[in-house]
């Protein structure tokens, strides 16, 4: 009998209904790695922003068709799905598992580590969803788990620059322009999910990620596209790194581009990249007199981003990978 291999994949979470829309976000802004004050500030300032933001983000989320809630979790399973399919293929002596482990709501980091430890898994890899390393994402993913699990794992640390994650944002990119009608004078924005500068300036290597990624992308596509890393979804008053996405896009707009705009911190559909990307931003461009406005899917199960996930997987368990 084969060994048992969990791989568990990290995500940020969302609400599954309009009801718990204050409790996602009360759990988001207490988290040290969001807000940094100490415990009961930061515990007041989590029940103001979440009271405070919850009709509007609800109002949000009512606009996609996910019943009040977050696609995230479904779109997180298909992944998982693909992921299991993709792993027991090189592996058919193991019996292959991947849990969801959301940080803010279910099924939570700590309902994915009781469900690892019940299953007895003899090894044990950590995923996360997220492929820039940021101290509030993967950092504070780890956290949780490592109080809630004691066992030995293998953490898959980020892979902004693995081959299979540039390829398929890319086809993706190439995949919308088509659609679009292959317009000409392109601007191609890349959005990611913006930090506090200060984060950064701390020593957080996500910008520098986000932004080397940009430019391997830059090199595939065709050379007399415009290519402008940005970062939206600015929250509070503190200064955060840009340039601000919806600055970029009223930029273009007024310039006459066509817009075409992929998110390269996500790789799930959701809110930020279904209402954020492809509504709200969609109307700053149409207001600013854009030639075009094209989204680009989230990666989801696109072929060639799971086969990285697995060789990543595969490469942390000390597989050896075929030459290719």
């Amino acid at each position: 009998m084969g060994r048992k291999i969990a791989v568990v994949l990290f995500n940020l979470g969302g609400p599954d209904s309009d009801k718990t829309v204050k409790p996602f976000l009360k759990n988001l802004f207490r988290d040290p790695a969001i807000i940094g004050a100490p415990l009961p500030i930061r515990w007041f300032l989590a029940r103001l922003i979440s009271t405070t933001r919850a009709p509007s983000v609800i109002k949000n989320y009512a606009m996609m068709d996910a019943g009040g809630g977050s696609p995230l979790l479904p779109e997180t399973q298909k992944q998982a799905d693909a992921l299991t399919a993709s792993l027991q293929e090189k592996l058919p002596e193991d019996e292959v598992r991947c849990f969801i482990a959301m940080r803010y709501w279910h099924p939570f980091t700590e309902e994915a580590a009781t469900d690892v430890k019940a299953w007895g898994a003899d090894e044990v890899i950590l995923l996360p969803l997220y492929p820039q390393f940021s101290t509030t994402t993967t950092g504070s993913s780890l956290t949780a788990w490592n109080k809630a699990y004691k066992g030995v794992a293998k953490t898959i640390c980020c892979y902004p620059f693995a081959e299979g994650l540039i390829s398929s944002h890319v086809d993706l990119i190439m995949k919308a322009h088509k659609a679009a009608g292959e317009p000409g004078n392109v601007r191609l924005l890349l959005s990611a999910h913006g930090l506090p500068e200060k984060i950064v300036k701390d020593g957080d290597p996500y910008q520098w990620q986000c932004e080397a990624m940009a430019e391997m992308i830059a090199g595939r596509v065709p050379t007399d596209w415009e290519i402008v890393p940005c970062y939206q979804s600015r929250v509070g008053p503190l200064k955060w790194i840009g340039p601000p996405t919806e600055d970029e896009i009223e930029k273009a707009a007024k310039e006459g581009k066509n817009i075409l705009i992929a998110p390269i911190a996500f790789v799930s559909e959701h809110i930020e990249t279904l209402v954020e990307l492809g509504e709200e931003y969609r109307l700053v461009a149409e207001e600013h007199g854009a030639a075009s406005y094209t989204r680009v899917e989230a990666l989801g199960v696109h072929e060639e981003f799971i086969s990285m996930l697995r060789d990543e997987v595969l490469k942390t368990m000390g597989q050896d990978l075929p030459i290719r």
